[in-house]
């Protein structure tokens, strides 16, 4: 990378370092470091940043670009969509009226929002939603009482993340919470492209008294990232009929309740 030598204002920056990881790939808190002559620290407060709002994926000691480590959200919703579809009709039906249900972002999680949408009059839920997918799907809808925690929107998955979403949901308790995730194995939990995201996720199943991780067959066993939610136990993993039994074995092992749903 060459040396910048004309300081800029520090979005100028945060946006010149998300244009370099997308063209030149994966960038070196030292690289960025020298070429903005900024402290390592400012370096990795700007990373921390980026990925927060979805620019780019944090790896150890630098980023790489989202492309390479993590799909958009509209991305996600066309991968495995009848499994997604299904575990969401599967997801509905736990659900009893007037609950209060906790709803993570993500496409799975969002077609779970989209069954809810046809509860009706009578359900008389209290929805708590961080996508940004489920909440527009839920908006209109008569016999669910929907909150927002609100907090800093993350682009790429199109929820909320934060210091305020966490300050919310620590108020709050639930009945249900179902959680997505971009991998989930048996020995480490939920993996996530940052820990913003982990810690979010073990806050919202710490607020609540029964947890569901909604994850198609692809999600076991897999790792894209280096960032780990740990789950208390019990929890629930629904999956679909694609899913390794191998993989399913593991996490009966663990103590973790496996529900799997046949796809038509």
């Amino acid at each position: 990378m060459a040396r910048r030598t004309t300081p800029i204002s520090a979005r100028a920056r945060r946006e010149e370092i998300a244009r370099l990881a997308a063209s030149s790939g994966p960038a070196s808190v030292e690289e960025l470091s020298r070429r903005f002559e900024v402290t390592p620290s400012t370096i990795r407060r700007d990373l921390s940043r980026l990925a927060e709002e979805g620019a780019l994926a944090r790896t150890y000691g630098g980023a790489i670009p989202l492309a390479a480590g993590e799909s958009t959200l509209r991305e996600r919703e066309s991968e495995a969509h009848p499994a997604k579809r299904a575990l969401g009709a599967w997801a509905r039906r736990q659900i009893r009226p007037g609950e209060h249900v906790l709803l993570d972002g993500g496409s799975t999680v969002g077609e779970l929002a989209r069954e809810l949408a046809g509860a009706g009059p009578d359900a008389a839920l209290h929805v708590t939603a961080l996508g940004l997918n489920a909440l527009h799907r839920l908006e209109d809808v008569e016999g669910i009482e929907l909150v927002s925690p609100g907090g800093t929107v993350r682009r790429s998955s199109q929820s909320f993340i934060g210091p305020i979403t966490e300050a919310a949901l620590s108020r709050m308790t639930f009945d249900r919470a179902y959680l997505s995730s971009d991998g989930v194995t048996a020995e480490h939990g939920l993996c996530e492209a940052g820990p913003e995201q982990t810690r979010l996720k073990e806050l919202m199943a710490a607020q609540s008294a029964e947890v569901t991780v909604l994850a198609d067959s692809t999600k076991l066993g897999h790792r894209p990232f280096h960032s780990w939610a740990r789950l208390p136990l019990p929890w629930t993993l629904v999956t679909d009929d694609g899913a390794d039994p191998r993989q399913l074995e593991l996490f009966r092992r663990s103590g973790v309740e496996v529900q799997v749903v046949d796809l038509p």
